[in-house]
Parts: structure tokens; C-alpha cells; sequence
């Protein structure tokens, strides 16, 4: 996993046209706001929203939040957007409906353009990818890897399911899904998403059972769609203190006994050995990383 990754649990959407989610998004404990140019605008308004950017920006991080826009796809759109959104206070934007590499270098090209012309730090911006289709499916692992300017891939779920016409239940999802975290880890970046649909946010347990077994399949983060599901991504996609003191318990037997030369060690019961150490020592980072994170922001 590369080690300049952002600190991420949830990123919740805000349409940037509507006033008040904009005024209030900053309050409801996401660790990063996505500006949303694409399906919560409507046609009609898509120029109108592209202005919205720069002011929208001060209100949505004002306690820290990380800040992202989300772009169309159809590339005339495409180019306005990306147009309006490199600019200072964006930290990354969210590449839609990619389906090759190629489509992430002609955007990587035009943001490297507009960063030296702007006088922006180059390379800063990085990129989100949603494969949402079957044709990008196919090249997933090739995407992951393809720029360096990605953090993250996700596969999305909606779009995902239409394309290929199924509907968005996690037995449907599970292996795009899946295939989409080998993917990610394959290429040093974070899986994000959970298995299932984001549209249903009213039953928050289920939304939680959801959300934990897929970080235990692997993903780091996902995205939000309503502000009840903040407290729940940011609580699901952290450590808990028991498995941290666990995971610092296992880690000094292990170097222990390392330092005294013994090849197997015990602890609690049950033999450990090198990926399993390892597995805690990413737990304690990763802990260690959202602390420092919540420290900043705070």
C-alpha cells in the first residue's frame, strides 16, 4: 500500500447547487465532502454549478474535511468541469464511468496543464476512479494502476447493476466487488465502497452489518449519500480500541521473540507468524493514521 494515500473513512456527497447542504456539510463528521457536478445536478443546471465551486469550498472544510468534485463523463462536459474544479482547496476529483486507462490519461493531461498555468502544486490533484460499466469491469486491475494520481477505485454499484442488468443485491455484487480489492491492493491504492447498494440509507443496522463485514473483505472507505451514514462509515471503518490493544499486544510477543531468536511464537494460545504480525502492524497504522488525522481536524 503506498504510504501517501489520504486518510479516509467516509466521503459524503453534496450536491454543490444546493445551498444548504453546502452550509451544513462540514458539521457532519466526514472526512471528506464530495461537490457533486454529476447525478444530483440536473442538465439544466450543470453550467450554474460549476460556478458554485470556489465558494462552496471554505464552507465545506472548515473543520478539516478533505474536498472533491465529483465530474461528468461525457468529455464536452467533462473538460468544463475539470475547467471549473482545478483550483485551489480541491483535493482530489472523482473520475466517473472511467473504462480504460486511456480515458484517465487524457484527464490527467488536461489537469497538468491547468495546474502549471494556474500555478498549482504539480501533481497534487488526485483522482478517484468509479468503473461503472462492464467494459471498464474488464480492465479494472489495468485502471488501478494506470496514474499515479490515483488514491482510490470503487466500483459503482447502480451504474454497475443497469449496465449489466441485475439488480444491486450484495449476492449480484460480491464478485465485481471483490474483484475490485484485489484490484486496488494490487496496485497500492484503497478499495472503496462497501457490498451493497448506497441508495437505502433509513435502516442504519443494516446499513452498519453491511458495512462491516466489507471492511473485513478489505475496503478502506465509501461514500455517503445521506448524513446518517457518516457516524456509521467512520465508526465501521476504524479500528476499535480492543482490536489495536490486540494488535500492540501481538507485536511486542512477536519482536520478542524475534529478538531472542526463536522461529514460532505463541500468542494467546495460537501460533502467529510473519503475515499475521503484519496484518496487526496495519491495524496499529491505521489507527494511528485516523488519530492523526482527528487531531489535525480538531
Amino acid at each position: 500500500m503506498r504510504n501517501d494515500l489520504p486518510v479516509w473513512r467516509s466521503l459524503m456527497f453534496v450536491p454543490v447547487t444546493a445551498d444548504k447542504f453546502v452550509r451544513t456539510g462540514a458539521d457532519r463528521g466526514a472526512d471528506a465532502i464530495i461537490l457533486d457536478l454529476e447525478d444530483a445536478v440536473a442538465p439544466s443546471q450543470k453550467d450554474h454549478a460549476r460556478t458554485l465551486i470556489a465558494d462552496a469550498i471554505p464552507q465545506v472544510n472548515r473543520n478539516g474535511a478533505d474536498v472533491v468534485v465529483r465530474v461528468n463523463r461525457p468529455w464536452r462536459m467533462l473538460v468544463r468541469d475539470i475547467e471549473a474544479a482545478v483550483i485551489p482547496g480541491v483535493a482530489a476529483l472523482m473520475l466517473t464511468k472511467v473504462d480504460s486507462p486511456e480515458h484517465v490519461h487524457a484527464v490527467a493531461e488536461i489537469v497538468e496543464e491547468l495546474e502549471a498555468e494556474r500555478g498549482l502544486p504539480p501533481g497534487k490533484l488526485n483522482f478517484i476512479v468509479l468503473v461503472e460499466t462492464a467494459a471498464g469491469f474488464f480492465r479494472i486491475a489495468e485502471i488501478a494502476k494506470c496514474h499515479p494520481r490515483i488514491v482510490g477505485i470503487s466500483l459503482g454499484s447502480e451504474d454497475f447493476a443497469a449496465d449489466v442488468g441485475m439488480q444491486s443485491d450484495p449476492e449480484g455484487l460480491f464478485y465485481p466487488k471483490q474483484h475490485t480489492i484485489f484490484a486496488a491492493k494490487a496496485a497500492g491504492i484503497m478499495p472503496m465502497g462497501f457490498i451493497g447498494s448506497i441508495a437505502d440509507f433509513r435502516d442504519q443496522e443494516a446499513f452498519r452489518t453491511i458495512v462491516r463485514r466489507s471492511r473485513r473483505l478489505g475496503f478502506m472507505c465509501a461514500s455517503a449519500v445521506h448524513p446518517l451514514q457518516v457516524q456509521v462509515l467512520n465508526e465501521e471503518f476504524s479500528p476499535d480500541p480492543a482490536e489495536v490493544a490486540k494488535a500492540e499486544k501481538m507485536i511486542a510477543a512477536y519482536d520478542d521473540a524475534y529478538a531472542k531468536g526463536l522461529g514460532a511464537v505463541q500468542f494467546e494460545g495460537a501460533m502467529i507468524d510473519v503475515p499475521v504480525v503484519n496484518r496487526a502492524r496495519t491495524v496499529v497504522a491505521r489507527a494511528a493514521a485516523i488519530r492523526g488525522r482527528m487531531s489535525k481536524a480538531g
